[in-house]
């Protein structure tokens, strides 16, 4: 007895756990992983079983996270307000069009110019010209903050359009032009050729563009995760809390906004390929404010500062949409173009636009803070109602509350 009352205060929270406190947890640590495994064994397992129409929702889907999580690591990491982001995905478009296109066509396109280079290099090129825009832009972005910064990016929407429109001989004009097929290696994801079978199922385009969006769509979820966990993200974090105590810190305030700005526009460029290879077509209409402004929503949606948020929102923003106009026949108050009622288009915006008003009053945190807070309901519960005892101590009340580091809650969302 004497022992205990003389041991330093908070000695006990480094003792170690009660026996058997690791095998409580251990199936809830195994739960998620295998829930991963399960999840990506269903998405590979899809093209043997679904239609085409799914498929290719599916990789409208893909592409549409990718940009989510490049816009969300610029707004809701760091806190800069952005509503050029369809710009950035022109950039991506044109430049794959043009440089794997081909030149020359009929009528009003034979001034139509292409490099006719492997996509491959089309791909990768878009990619680095729509971040070599967001580098260029990022000055006037390290000098701006909130609305004022919104404002300047939609500046680059509107240019964007101007050019789209004027500079046929790339862009194809008013009526735009057609997207060249992807290909890797002589392995074509456009067409049947070469043919393939998988258990007796033809993998045609709409196949393997399914696999295509869902590797690109992987690797930029990854690729996020990993950035948020390291030091640049904790930096970025820290400025979309308080650029002053961001300096006080050590960090280069202008440097990461610049280095943030090119990352979301990398992962635009990528969205703006894959978002032409799903339409097979670009044109001006394709990259207008509209767009940006359905990013914004899908990021919001799913939650600011999340990368599984923004994945979670561009799911609903993209798909619901396409379904609707898919199973307007049978929807009440639903009917395709023409035949009265609500169109399939309009109704999914007042869907998701009532979505976003009850996120933005009910959990500012999205589609994310909802599954965190079933999260740490679950924890409760199965702590049991031993877990307010004085044995458990300070720290195991707070290792319940600290956030995943890549999952951030939204500004002005409770941790509670």
């Amino acid at each position: 007895m004497s022992d205990t009352l003389s041991a330093p205060a908070g000695a006990g929270r480094a003792s170690a756990p009660p026996p058997g406190s690791a095998s409580r947890r251990s199936p809830a640590r195994l739960l998620k992983p295998l829930l991963l495994v399960a999840l990506l064994v269903v998405l590979l397992a899809l093209p043997l079983y679904v239609e085409e129409f799914w498929l290719r929702t599916g990789f409208a889907v893909a592409g549409a996270i990718v940009g989510a999580i490049g816009l969300n690591l610029l707004v809701g990491t760091t806190g800069q307000l952005s509503l050029a982001h369809a710009f950035f995905l022109a950039v991506g478009a044109v430049s794959y069009t043009y440089i794997s296109g081909e030149s020359g066509g009929l009528g009003t396109r034979a001034a139509l110019r292409g490099l006719e280079l492997p996509p491959i290099v089309g791909m990768v090129v878009g990619v680095l010209l729509a971040g070599l825009a967001g580098l260029l832009f990022s000055p006037i972005a390290a000098r701006l903050r909130g609305i004022y910064l919104g404002v300047a990016s939609l500046g680059l929407v509107f240019i964007g359009v101007h050019v789209l429109n004027t500079w046929t001989p790339v862009t194809g004009g008013f009526n735009g032009r057609s997207v060249p097929e992807f290909s890797l290696f002589g392995f074509s994801f456009g067409n049947d050729d070469p043919q393939l079978f998988v258990l007796g199922v033809p993998f045609r385009a709409a196949e393997r563009l399914w696999y295509l969006g869902l590797v690109l769509a992987l690797l930029a979820y990854l690729f996020a995760r990993n950035l948020l966990r390291s030091r640049p993200g904790r930096a970025l974090q820290t400025l979309r809390d308080s650029e002053v105590a961001a300096s006080v810190m050590g960090v280069n305030v202008q440097a990461y906004k610049a280095r943030v700005f090119l990352v979301s526009s990398m992962y635009a460029g990528l969205s703006g390929v894959m978002y032409a290879l799903s339409i097979g077509s670009i044109a001006p209409e394709s990259f207008g404010l509209t767009v940006s402004i359905l990013y914004l929503a899908m990021i919001v949606l799913g939650g600011l500062g999340s990368v599984a948020g923004a994945a979670l929102g561009a799911a609903f923003v993209t798909a619901l949409p396409l379904v609707f106009q898919q199973f307007a026949d049978v929807l009440p108050l639903v009917s395709a173009p023409g035949e009265g009622g609500v169109a399939a288009g309009i109704a999914a915006r007042y869907l998701f636009g009532l979505a976003i008003i009850l996120v933005v009053l009910f959990e500012p945190g999205g589609l994310a803070g909802f599954a965190n807070r079933f999260r740490r309901r679950g924890r409760g519960s199965a702590r049991g109602p031993g877990s307010g005892s004085p044995s458990a101590g300070p720290a195991s009340a707070s290792s319940t509350t600290v956030p995943d580091p890549s999952d951030p809650p939204a500004q002005g969302s409770s941790t509670r």
